[in-house]
């Protein structure tokens, strides 16, 4: 129950500090319509927008178990994990919809277009565990809906928050390159499995901290 809890809670911080993109477009896409209409396309997008995740994520929990494909994903993952501690402004270029059904849409489309991180990462870490997949998308995306603003202001406030998530992304393409076994078999060949995910993290959280420490302003000599 308590490995459980953990996975669920893990995967809830993944769809959270992936989804900061994501909830800024949500913000702008319903910007100029009435307050009644602005909510309205809020939630109708939000579930618009669940119902396309909890799919595309279930049929790549399947499409994860073809060969190579696991260890492509792994690479892709990894590439994820670095670029969201890399990437210090994530703008999202969406235009303000005019009435509730273009907002509703805009959503929806704008959702589906910027999840592949999303679904992949959910899809590796859930390990075909459809209950956790389904509650873990189904709690976060309200949760980024209904306090948009709350989440980008806790993700800029707390960054360790999302040196967190990274380090998740970056432990979970470790998996799943040692899941993969006919590449695993062939590169790894002797070398404890166990030591990869580790490895992956390692080498996320180091680029983040590298990244960060080499952006610090350097002092004017007078």
């Amino acid at each position: 129950m308590l490995e459980w809890f953990l996975l669920f809670l893990q995967i809830m911080l993944i769809n959270i500090v992936l989804s900061g993109d994501n909830a800024v477009v949500i913000a702008l896409a319903s910007k100029n319509l009435p307050l009644h209409q602005r909510k309205q396309a809020i939630w109708w997008g939000a579930f618009g927008a669940i119902g396309l995740r909890l799919v595309l994520t279930v049929v790549a929990v399947y499409i994860l178990t073809v060969p190579y494909i696991q260890a492509a994903g792994s690479l892709l993952l990894l590439y994820i994990a670095v670029k969201l501690l890399i990437d210090d402004e994530g703008e999202a270029h969406v235009k303000e919809a005019s009435t509730l059904g273009k907002a509703i849409w805009t959503i929806i489309v704008a959702d589906f277009v910027m999840s592949l991180d999303n679904v992949l990462a959910i899809a590796a870490k859930a390990d075909n565990n459809l209950t956790v997949i389904i509650l873990g998308i189904a709690l976060s995306v309200p949760i980024i809906v209904w306090g948009s603003t709350l989440v980008m202001n806790l993700l800029t406030k707390f960054p360790i928050l999302v040196y967190i998530g990274a380090g998740i992304l970056g432990y979970t393409a470790g998996e799943m390159f040692v899941k993969d076994e006919i590449v695993s078999d062939k590169l790894l060949h002797g070398f404890p499995h166990w030591i990869v995910p580790i490895l992956t993290t390692v080498v996320v959280i180091g680029v983040g901290l590298v990244k960060k420490l080499s952006a610090k302003p350097k002092p004017k000599h007078s």
